[in-house]
């Protein structure tokens, strides 16, 4: 019935932030979720499953962290996503979501299982193994903690050639993560070997046309933003 319906005024104030953060292993990842969640303010819990690198900067940071490991199932993700909200937590540092995806145990792999199983072909296994991902994702947009992932880039080396010396050059490319889902954030930046930000998508507009340095100061400029009424 339409009478069981209400609207009330959209602010910004109860939107929550969903920012990816983009780039090859030693690009400075995991410490530049660290450094935008202690701009954005609050408490911050941190799903590891970098084999304890997320627990390398206790003394710069004041964080929580969990350790996950081998099976990376969406089953994992979502209940530690679960148990931080439960606990309080204002800022979700998932380090990485790549994992979930290609590591061991993790989507691709039971995909492959399920076709090699004769259980399925490698299409149909897809039926079993999109739903999981979903539902990972549903949880992600509609957690009520802010929440910044970070996502491998597969590397690559190009050949290029300035005043006739060859150079080589390391260069990230796409997201180790499923086709697309980085249109499921809010932000998405890349990261450069020298800490500056390619910003590959900006719902807020914050930082269109601009490379800015992977600071603290990010942070609190997303925090402003969402907190304007």
């Amino acid at each position: 019935s339409s009478d069981l319906i209400s609207f009330r005024k959209a602010t910004r104030k109860s939107a929550k932030l969903r920012l990816a953060l983009i780039a090859p292993s030693g690009h400075g990842k995991t410490y530049g979720s660290l450094l935008i969640a202690k701009g954005m303010g609050g408490k911050t819990a941190m799903i590891d499953t970098e084999s304890g690198r997320g627990e390398l900067y206790g003394k710069e940071f004041d964080y929580d962290v969990v350790t996950m490991s081998a099976p990376y199932l969406p089953e994992k993700y979502i209940a530690a996503i679960t148990a931080a909200e439960d606990a309080g937590y204002d800022n979700i540092i998932i380090d990485s979501l790549s994992h979930v995806w290609s590591g061991s145990g993790g989507l691709l792999d039971q995909q492959g299982h399920i076709a090699d199983s004769g259980k399925g072909n490698s299409f149909t296994a897809w039926r079993t193994i999109t739903p999981k991902h979903n539902a990972l994702i549903d949880k992600i947009i509609g957690s009520k903690c802010h929440i910044i992932a970070t996502m491998r880039a597969k590397t690559d080396y190009i050949i290029t050639e300035e005043n006739g010396r060859k150079e080589v050059k390391k260069v990230g490319l796409a997201p180790v993560q499923r086709d697309g889902l980085e249109y499921e954030f809010t932000v998405v930046f890349d990261i450069t070997k020298d800490h500056t930000l390619n910003v590959s998508k900006d719902s807020t507009q914050l930082f269109d046309g601009t490379y800015p340095k992977l600071t603290e100061d990010i942070g609190k400029q997303l925090n402003s933003w969402l907190n304007v009424e």
